[in-house]
């Protein structure tokens, strides 16, 4: 039987170089592989580029990253809640390429159900569109949008089987499933990892066969980006 189960997170991330480009999922701080970053930050890797909708606040998340100066590049759609990547792309020292939001999700699935590129009306007339091919369908005009290419894609799941199968839980789906498949190597964390043939099958959201390495993840903190309470009456 296939199993793709690795012991922790050190062994998940062999073969994690300086200059690599990485996918990590999540949407502000929900869904995010915290145990992947923290290893990304104890390695020190350098000049590396993150394909993500967001870098995280300024101390959790990929904002871990941005203090110790190890991001080269950012592909973000939204950089709203980190006064660290403001700081970095308004000052020349970080690489900035913002992607309207849909156009990074399928950026992603592209690259997983392995097309080389697609067409969206999306940001045509706009920076975003400079400098790249334009075409007209039934009267609308799209821009021509590339796939991604990553080494790494690192998603986090609610559970998972040592097959790779993947099952995520409400909001902290977002960006993950998209980037599984979509890089040369995927690495799922779990909160909970079971044998192979225990979850239902109909309720798996990814294969296995999209993933080459899954781990049990520990110690999750689950920060909440902006917590907004009910006043007392």
């Amino acid at each position: 039987m296939i199993n793709k189960k690795v012991s922790n997170v050190e062994q998940a991330l062999t073969g994690v170089k300086d200059g690599m480009t990485f996918m990590l999922g999540g949407f502000g701080l929900c869904g995010i592989p915290e145990n992947a970053i923290a290893e990304l930050v104890k390695l020190n890797v350098r000049n590396v580029t993150c394909i993500s909708n967001n870098a995280g606040v300024d101390d959790f998340g990929l904002g871990l990253l941005l203090q110790g100066k190890q991001i080269k590049k950012m592909i973000s759609s939204y950089v709203g809640e980190n006064d660290e990547f403001e700081r970095q792309m308004l000052s020349g020292e970080l690489e900035v390429e913002l992607t309207p939001q849909g156009t990074l999700a399928e950026k992603c699935r592209a690259a997983q159900a392995g097309f080389p590129a697609f067409y969206t009306p999306a940001g045509y007339g706009t920076e975003v569109a400079e400098g790249k091919e334009t075409r007209e369908f039934d009267g609308k005009m799209y821009v021509l949008e590339p796939a991604f290419k990553a080494d790494f894609a690192f998603v986090k799941a609610w559970k998972g089987d040592t097959a790779g199968n993947l099952i995520f839980k409400g909001t902290a789906r977002n960006f993950n499933p998209n980037m599984c498949g979509a890089a040369t190597i995927t690495v799922a964390e779990v909160e909970e990892l079971v044998p192979a043939g225990t979850l239902d099958p109909n309720q798996i959201h990814i294969p296995g066969i999209f993933v080459q390495r899954i781990f049990q993840g520990e110690k999750y903190e689950k920060r909440i980006e902006q917590r907004t309470v009910t006043p007392k009456s």
